[in-house]
């Protein structure tokens, strides 16, 4: 399942440089990492929050998206603290889909729907991060400082080191399927694609 091609389009709009990183079929960051043989600090994962914020009081709940690295979970009292919200929590699978989010491939492109960014201050240690693309077999490399500024992404201790201090093992060459495309290639990689399927 290649990136969409909203996503696409979005990231063409937005001037993003980035890279296509292709891959095996993973569902968490952590696989991910294990996969291309990465540093967890340098993948990213997205959560979904929901957040009861004054301001929003007959709007209802404000949305946005957290985005940490692949080493650290997310602190839903430091993202209480930095939205100034009543109430935080993991937004259920229902807003994600009524938000147009397949559950488990989130991006942190969230101007893209209209929803908040907020990027962990410890994914600023990493120049580079690779991101959910809202795909299963495709992600993003980019730079994390392009990610914010683009994004108009508010910058937190959002998030703790996992105690376990988990670390991906290098992937076998044999078993990683890694193809990386430049982001002003993609778009003729896509028209071969549909020219393919037709």
């Amino acid at each position: 399942m290649p990136i969409p091609k909203h996503l696409n389009i979005h990231l063409g709009k937005k001037n993003y440089k980035f890279d296509i990183v292709e891959h095996k079929k993973v569902f968490t960051a952590y696989d991910l990492a294990q996969t291309l043989g990465e540093k967890l600090d340098s993948i990213a994962k997205t959560l979904l929050v929901e957040a009861d914020l004054p301001e929003l009081k007959k709007k209802g709940k404000g949305h946005y998206l957290v985005v940490v690295p692949a080493s650290y979970y997310v602190d839903l009292q430091k993202v209480k603290k930095a939205l100034k919200a009543k109430k935080v929590s993991i937004a259920p699978e229902r807003v994600m889909k009524r938000l147009g989010i397949e559950p488990g491939a989130l991006s942190p492109f969230g101007s893209m729907r209209g929803l908040g960014v907020l990027v962990d201050k410890a994914l600023l240690k990493t120049k580079d991060a690779i991101v959910g693309a809202e795909s299963f077999t495709d992600s993003v490399r980019l730079k994390v400082k392009d990610l914010v500024a683009a994004e108009q992404a508010a910058v937190a201790v959002l998030g703790k080191r996992n105690k376990m201090r988990l670390q991906a093992k290098p992937a076998k060459k044999k078993s990683v399927k890694r193809k990386v495309k430049k982001g002003k290639a993609v778009k003729k990689a896509a028209k071969k694609a549909g020219k393919r399927r037709r």
